[in-house]
């Protein structure tokens, strides 16, 4: 932990006791920390705008205090620039392999559905809209500006995009979290928590389930039944189709996300070795969409 960091921790004017500052390794994209005072425990969560992934720390602290509100998310404490304080949930972080779980699903489901329908009625303020297709369109323009590693294969994977696009075709708007990686969900023994809404906004509720789906490795029955669940009734081939496309875009942009942070991330953190990793599943998941119009 830098002192720089643990300064900015003790400067906030909520604690009311000798602190003790821990740091948690494993995130990607923020610092974070847990801070306990007098016996009760924060989660303190650091980084400023990151415009390349567009992620704004207003959008964040909104979508954070409207997932609180709907029950979803811990309470939000305290705030400042840079900084976001909220409950600390003491609870086991999910794994890939605990998503594919019956239970889990279970339980994740009408998460999404609140997460879908009740925030919009509790976000304040300016709100952003998640549409994963400029997401690519906008990490492929800078990796072409920075001269990426990967600058060659940028438009093969572009006419990808666009065909994906053609095919997810008009959609419903609902307030999404558009991050649903396994690590995003905490079991406390009693219920779920979501936590994370870095990337929160207007989207479609295809690319969340399809979001779910491609980060933890469902299978295609988990998949149908993961519709029929949500959307109350076995689902078109229109939407399935639109649902493979969504889940072939959650992958491709979490490849160029990754590709992106090889140039501009200062966390220590593999991002090679991940950019590969989400290569090889969308091409996978490409080859599978590609061989099912055929």
């Amino acid at each position: 932990m830098s002192n720089t960091s643990e300064h900015q921790i003790r400067q906030l004017d909520l604690w009311k006791g000798p602190l003790t500052i821990e740091p948690i390794g494993g995130g990607i994209t923020n610092r974070n920390f847990v801070v306990s005072d007098q016996g009760r425990k924060f989660f303190v969560r650091m980084g400023n705008d990151i415009p390349l992934h567009g992620v704004m720390r207003f959008n964040e602290l909104q979508a954070s205090r409207a997932g609180a509100n709907a029950g979803l998310s811990p309470a939000v404490v305290h705030h400042a620039p840079g900084i976001l304080v909220l409950d600390f949930v003491e609870g086991k972080t999910l794994t890939e392999e605990d998503v594919r779980q019956d239970t889990y699903l279970e339980q994740i489901v009408p998460m999404l559905h609140t997460c879908h329908h009740e925030l919009a009625q509790q976000v304040r303020g300016p709100a952003l809209i998640f549409w994963v297709f400029h997401v690519i369109r906008d990490y492929m323009a800078t990796l072409r500006d920075d001269d990426s590693r990967m600058r060659d294969a940028l438009p093969a994977l572009l006419a990808k995009s666009c065909a994906l696009e053609k095919a997810v075709g008009a959609v419903n708007l609902v307030y999404g979290h558009n991050d649903l990686l396994a690590a995003n969900f905490i079991d406390d023994g009693k219920r779920l928590w979501l936590i994370d809404w870095d990337y929160a906004g207007y989207n479609s509720p295809l690319f969340d389930l399809a979001n779910l789906a491609s980060n933890n490795g469902l299978s295609p029955d988990q998949e149908d039944w993961l519709l029929a669940r949500y959307f109350g009734s076995a689902v078109s081939g229109k939407t399935r189709r639109a649902f493979e496309a969504m889940k072939c875009a959650s992958l491709l942009r979490e490849s160029l996300w990754s590709m992106v942070s090889e140039i501009h991330s200062g966390i220590d953190f593999d991002f090679v070795e991940y950019t590969r990793e989400n290569l090889e599943r969308f091409d996978q998941q490409w080859r599978s969409f590609d061989a099912a119009k055929r």
